[in-house]
């Protein structure tokens, strides 16, 4: 369950965040019983999952937003999600702020490419304006009901302007109130030390994505640089993709699961960590509930 603390707080002290990502409540599930107390729910991992597609924009904001509202069913952990662009204008924005908010999220991020949006870590990235991305980061403080639900706000500007542009549009955004700031995809080492002391005043995250433009750091390095969150979005697609495909190649060579068993869990495993006896004895006990006081099974007045 999520800590006492509120998101805010946690942000503005060590130790540093560590999200991982989830695309569904199954995996929010096992990661918050793995002891992660925020969430990062990938828009990239939702793509991969759900549709089978890249991250290139195909995910709709109300396939999100059902996403979240399961996942906050299922686990009490903090949600960071990715809105991607927003969806749209300012407007669009304050409209996907304001469900996303009530369906669960904790942060909401925002980025300032153009649509079609691509991954971070793809080539042939558009950036809006940047008085249009001050625009809806204005728009998304204003929609939110509840100062604890932080707007990050995302740059992709390294790899369409530069390492200094970025930060100027990063610095930007801070003014136009974002909570936390993202810039994606720094190439090199000098480039991701330089970006906690260039951007002071507010949290700033980090993306780590095994195989993507950014060297990948542990949890610590880059907290002795001074970023306050790091996110390791699709990591969990790459592992169960990899395991996956071994999965189905030994069924397919053999036919039959069984020299996979000693990597899986069994039947009985797998609903206890769903939690299925819990739900059972839950239903059980409504089963047994007696009538109210007065009236009988059944009847009505």
């Amino acid at each position: 369950m999520a800590d006492v603390m509120d998101l805010r707080s946690r942000l503005m002290r060590k130790p540093i965040i560590v999200a991982p990502g989830v695309y569904d409540a199954f995996t929010a599930l096992v990661a918050e019983q793995s002891g992660f107390r925020t969430l990062y729910v990938s828009g990239a991992a939702i793509s991969y999952t759900r549709l089978g597609r890249p991250d290139i924009g195909l995910v709709s904001m109300s396939e999100v937003v059902e996403i979240v509202g399961v996942m906050r069913d299922r686990v009490g952990a903090e949600l960071i999600v990715d809105a991607d662009t927003g969806y749209g204008n300012a407007l669009n924005v304050g409209r996907t702020i304001r469900l996303f908010e009530r369906a669960g999220a904790s942060a909401i991020q925002i980025e300032d490419q153009d649509f079609p949006k691509r991954c971070g870590h793809l080539d042939g990235k558009v950036l809006i304006a940047t008085a249009e991305m001050f625009g809806k980061i204005k728009a998304a403080v204003d929609a939110r009901r509840s100062r604890e639900t932080l707007v990050i706000a995302r740059t992709d500007a390294i790899a369409v302007e530069g390492f200094e542009r970025a930060i100027e549009r990063a610095a930007l955004y801070r003014d136009a109130g974002a909570d936390v700031l993202f810039v994606e995809a720094p190439k090199t080492l000098p480039e991701l030390k330089r970006i906690p002391p260039a951007l002071g005043g507010v949290p700033v995250m980090a993306n780590m994505v095994e195989g993507g433009k950014t060297p990948t750091l542990s949890a610590a390095e880059l907290e002795a640089m001074g970023f306050a969150l790091v996110i390791f979005p699709g990591g969990i697609v790459r592992a169960l993709a990899r395991m996956a495909r071994e999965y189905y190649a030994s069924l397919a060579a053999r036919g039959t699961s069984e020299p996979f068993r000693s990597r899986m869990l069994d039947f009985t495993s797998l609903n206890e960590l769903i939690g299925t006896p819990e739900m059972l004895a839950l239903g059980r006990r409504y089963e047994s509930s007696p009538p109210p006081s007065g009236k009988k099974k059944g009847t009505r007045r």
